[in-house]
C-alpha cells in the first residue's frame, strides 16, 4: 500500500536570508520565516495529514512548532532528514559551498559526509514510513537532501544531477507517492 508525501522545506532562516549554507548547525527561522510557518499551518490545516515527520535541527523543529502546535497531528522528529553534513564547512557562505559542491557527490566534506551518503540517510527514513502509515498522508519537513531523496526514490533520478541541478522553491511544497 502507498504512501502519499506532502513535502516542505524548513521555512526561511535567518543564514539563508544572510546566504550561509547552514549544514547541521541548528539555525534559526526568520521573522519572514515565522510568518511562512505560520502560513504552512494554515495551508495544511484541512489537508487530511495523519502525521508529520520533521528533521531534528532546530529550524525545521521551530517551522513544525509554528505550524503544527496545539494540533492533533503527531510531530515526530528524526534525524535522519537532517540536511547534509558539508562537516568544517556548516556554516559557510552558501556560494563557496555551492560552487564546489560536485566534488562532494561520492566523497565526504572534510569531517562531514558525501551528498550520496546524506540521501541515502534520508532514504532509509522514507522506506520506514510504511512500517506504520500505508496508505496515510503524511507530511516531512525538512531539507534540500530531503528533496534530494524523495526525487530518487520517486524517480530515480541519478544523485549526481540532483546535486548539478538547480533547486527551486515551491512555497506550496511538494507531493510524492512512495509505494
Amino acid at each position: 500500500m502507498s504512501i502519499e508525501v506532502v513535502y516542505e522545506t524548513h521555512a526561511l532562516t535567518e543564514d539563508n536570508e544572510r546566504g550561509f549554507a547552514t549544514g547541521w548547525l541548528p539555525g534559526r527561522l526568520s521573522e519572514q520565516g515565522r510568518a511562512n510557518a505560520a502560513a504552512m499551518g494554515q495551508r495544511r490545516r484541512a489537508d487530511g495529514i495523519a502525521a508529520v515527520f520533521v528533521s531534528d535541527l532546530r529550524r525545521s523543529v521551530e517551522t513544525a512548532e509554528i505550524a503544527f502546535g496545539g494540533r492533533d497531528i503527531p510531530v515526530l522528529y528524526d534525524w535522519r532528514l537532517r540536511e547534509t553534513d558539508f562537516g568544517a564547512r556548516n556554516g559557510s557562505p552558501s556560494p563557496e559551498v555551492a560552487a564546489d559542491r560536485l566534488d562532494f557527490v561520492d566523497v565526504p566534506y572534510p569531517g562531514g559526509e558525501s551528498h550520496r551518503q546524506s540521501v541515502a540517510r534520508n532514504a532509509r527514513c522514507l522506506a520506514d514510513l510504511s512500517t506504520r502509515w500505508a496508505g496515510a498522508r503524511v507530511m516531512l519537513i525538512g531539507h534540500l537532501a530531503t528533496w534530494r531523496a524523495l526525487e530518487h526514490v520517486t524517480t530515480g533520478r541519478p544523485v549526481h544531477d540532483l546535486v548539478a541541478g538547480t533547486f527551486e522553491w515551491q512555497p506550496e511544497g511538494w507531493e510524492y507517492r512512495l509505494d
